[in-house]
């Protein structure tokens, strides 16, 4: 049966804490986007790795693989989650190396010799917490109250003003120009801290939001500034903007 042209549909499982993504379709420009927002959602999660199963995967341009390399990209600084795919066909493996794919992503004849492949390193405990919160005022005191009660009983006291600056910014963004509640994230690995906040809105962020009407630093310079790194991640609902610090971030 021929797939449906302009349409991925993604299965996805869980195994050994991984999550095993397999897609049923044809991979073009029509579906490019909507697979890498995909592999991108589930590794925002911090699965241990995202499988990427690509025996069901009809591409007519091979140039369309990039769609993985890109994936990796967008999550290899945050979660820090590994892409790894799975192809049984020696003659679909032979393909991905010959277009690059291999020299970012790995890929591996099985599900097992995946899990098998990722069995070495471990990836640091990690404490998170996360909340929804109202397309209000109030939810900027809200999740600068939260950064502080989270990051006071995981002992980075130290952090709590850069991050409540870093929160201040990322809600005020999401405020000021989406009309959607905030998800909001905060994570430690127990060296540095992740501010993420996620909205309905797929319109990437800008270093300077209006030039024009402000021509003093924009709130995300502010972030880029006080932070370790920052960056933004496409999601099929919208977008995640995320922010690191660590202790030469402290004020």
């Amino acid at each position: 049966m021929t797939a449906d042209p302009g349409r991925i549909a993604v299965a996805t499982a869980s195994v050994a804490e991984a999550t095993v993504l397999t897609p049923d379709g044809v991979l073009d420009t029509r579906t490019y986007l909507p697979l890498r927002d995909s592999i991108i959602k589930a590794a925002l999660d911090e699965p241990r790795a995202v499988i990427v199963d690509i025996a069901h995967l009809e591409v007519p341009a091979q140039s369309a693989l990039a769609v993985f390399t890109s994936a990796q990209w967008h999550v290899q600084r945050w979660p820090e989650v590994p892409v790894v795919l799975v192809c049984a066909d020696a003659a679909c493996r032979d393909m991905l190396a010959h277009n690059g794919v291999t020299r970012y992503v790995p890929v591996h004849p099985t599900i097992g010799a995946a899990l098998a492949a990722l069995s070495a390193p471990t990836r640091p405990y990690r404490r998170r917490a996360r909340t929804e919160l109202p397309a209000e005022p109030l939810s900027l005191r809200r999740a600068r109250d939260l950064v502080g009660l989270w990051l006071t009983a995981w002992s980075h006291q130290d952090l709590v003003p850069v991050a409540k600056v870093v929160v201040t910014v990322l809600i005020e963004n999401v405020l000021a120009h989406t009309c959607s509640p905030a998800d909001l994230r905060v994570e430690t690995d127990g060296t540095a801290v992740t501010v993420a906040v996620a909205d309905a809105s797929h319109t990437p962020p800008g270093l300077r939001e209006d030039p024009a009407a402000d021509p003093g630093p924009s709130g995300l310079q502010v972030v880029a500034a006080l932070s370790r790194m920052w960056g933004t991640a496409p999601t099929p609902t919208g977008k995640t903007v995320w922010a690191v610090v660590g202790s030469e971030n402290r004020l």
